[in-house]
């Protein structure tokens, strides 16, 4: 619902192109996202119902569409869950500065520092909880409702805003305007799938509620949408640098007193809520994916407080990115969100168009006559959204969603050939013992190095000190110092030849102990935490870099730990 802060703007934005005579479309043109918003909710009622498990485009294309197009749903909701933190959080500071003009030159600052709350607070492991989200949502919807019945109510505005005029180029009506101001305001359609992606998160009966959950906020949306269209054209509302149409609009209803910062803080604080929703959304997609082989299995790893980090990370960094490209400007971002929902959309659609043949249940044939209408009226929004906005930023979606579904098969591919390696599947043949030979890099002579010919005397018999002599060392001193020692072990000197440690050992390994299993094992201090972990050489890392593609050959790499 927090979409409608800036779905009546990007219609606005557009139409007031035109002058006054475009404005006066307002009305019809949210009309007609309205109807498009009736049929959604009518046709994700349906998808509520066949797929109680929630899921949404991606749960109807993996079953009855195909992996690959399941892998378009997926790439489709994964930008989506980016670009409604970067919106959300755009239009909320847009709310904020609107409220306070002082802080419009720090838009990006606060944007970014808001994005950076959000996620650490999700890193820590938050809980979500319904009714600290009921609220907020009460208020914000309550306070919409006011600034539509106060300004229906009102001859006049309370009170006019001020501010310079958005420079935009002149056109004239035509369908062409109208398509892309339909195109713009499809953005406030955007949370329409998130109920039937989190249809288990319901009590019970869990399909029922949610049906009724969709119908609510369907009805909901759509009047306010409508309310808010019908204010924009009695008070002639037309966009202001630095202040957002929701804030002229309750200014003029409500007046420039407590009632207007209300309805701006709710706004404020329902577009941080709504951007909090996508770190529970988006980390339990990218965990699926991970299981499903799609992306790397570390999204799949949850952390202590169950929260799986590298999607929260992926999203924040994501989002950050988007934020400062647009200079925290939400009306350069909500062209690129609603591409990749219609997408989604029509998937879904689409899926159960396939899905009712399939099962015949009651209504089978009457189901499909509404999905498809659905999916036809979705396609045609995602082909006009596309279209109108390209040179916008929309390229920017056409590149990306392809971009992710490439790289996803060629996850799953590389996952393949892993599993193929494991042997993965079958029973394996009974483990047998082989002759072991150990090798242990030496740099000195000292108690790490005791340490290390410990640990391999320990492992087996066949163990080998090497010892690389680097460009300027004093090799005599070495040799002494290791014959005084005499701890037993076979001494190998290598020559440098590429000023590395780790190529001469490899090439020692694989030449001297062909067919035989070989452990190299490798000493080092751990030093202590934080910036410390700078100061060693990593001639260890550069060792274990090189060994490891070796086959046959097992790294063990043993820290010794400070007093």
């Amino acid at each position: 619902m927090a979409s409608v802060s800036y779905g009546p703007e990007a219609i606005v934005l557009v139409l007031a192109t035109a002058g006054a005579a475009g404005l006066g479309f307002t009305l019809p043109v949210t009309a007609a996202i309205v109807v498009l918003l009736a049929v959604l909710i009518a046709s994700y009622r349906q998808v509520i119902a066949a797929f109680p498990n929630g899921g949404g485009a991606y749960a109807v294309a993996k079953e009855r569409l195909g992996h690959r197009t399941s892998l378009v749903a997926a790439a489709s909701l994964i930008v989506d869950y980016v670009l409604n933190v970067a919106v959300s959080i755009a239009a909320g500071v847009a709310a904020l500065t609107s409220a306070f003009p002082g802080l419009h030159a720090y838009t990006v600052e606060i944007c970014l520092a808001v994005l950076v709350g959000i996620t650490a607070l999700n890193l820590y492991g938050i809980r979500e909880s319904a009714r600290a989200f009921m609220i907020p949502t009460i208020v914000f919807v309550l306070g919409i409702f006011a600034v539509i019945i106060g300004g229906l109510l009102r001859a006049e505005p309370a009170g006019v805003a001020t501010g310079a005029a958005v420079v935009t180029d002149a056109h004239t009506i035509g369908i062409l305007l109208l398509l892309k101001a339909f195109s713009s305001g499809c953005a406030a359609l955007t949370g329409v799938e998130a109920i039937a992606n989190a249809v288990p998160s319901f009590a019970q009966p869990k399909a029922r509620r949610a049906q009724r959950a969709e119908v609510a906020l369907g009805v909901l949306l759509g009047v306010m949408l409508l309310g808010l269209a019908t204010l924009i054209e009695k008070f002639e509302v037309h966009p202001l640098e630095g202040t957002t149409v929701l804030s002229q609009l309750t200014e003029a209803a409500l007046g420039h007193g407590i009632a207007y910062y209300v309805v701006q803080f709710a706004t404020v604080i329902l577009l941080a809520l709504a951007a909090n929703t996508s770190y529970g959304g988006l980390p339990t997609l990218t965990k699926i994916l991970a299981d499903d082989n799609c992306l790397p299995h570390r999204f799949a790893v949850a952390s202590p407080r169950q929260v799986y980090r590298f999607g929260v990370l992926a999203l924040g960094v994501s989002a950050a990115v988007l934020l400062a490209a647009s200079n925290g400007n939400m009306n350069a971002l909500v062209p690129l969100f609603a591409i990749g929902v219609f997408v989604g959309f029509t998937i879904a659609q689409v899926g159960m168009v396939r899905h009712w043949p399939a099962t015949r249940g009651q209504g089978w044939k009457w189901r499909i006559g509404l999905n498809g209408f659905g999916a036809l009226l979705t396609f045609v929004a995602a082909i006009v959204t596309t279209a109108m906005k390209f040179t916008e930023g929309a390229w920017l979606i056409v590149v990306v969603l392809p971009l992710l579904v490439v790289a996803m098969e060629r996850i799953r591919k590389t996952y393949r050939k892993i599993d193929g390696c494991r042997g993965a599947g079958c029973v394996p043949e009974t483990p047998k013992a082989s002759e072991t030979a150990i090798v242990v890099p030496v740099s000195e002579v000292s108690e790490l190095s005791r340490e290390a010919l410990s640990a391999a005397m320990s492992l087996g018999r066949d163990v080998v000190a090497v010892h690389v002599c680097l460009p300027g060392e004093n090799i005599t001193v070495f040799t002494k110092e290791w014959e005084a020692w005499h701890p037993e072990v076979r001494l190998i000197l290598l020559e440098d030849g590429d000023a590395t440690v780790g190529g001469p050992v490899a090439r020692y390994v694989r030449d001297t102990f062909p067919g035989r299993r070989k452990v190299v094992v490798i000493a080092e201090i751990e030093p202590p935490a934080g910036w410390n972990k700078v100061l060693p050489s990593h001639r260890s890392d550069e060792l274990e870099r090189v060994l490891r593609k070796m086959p046959d050959t097992v790294v063990c790499h043993l820290r010794v730990q400070t007093a």
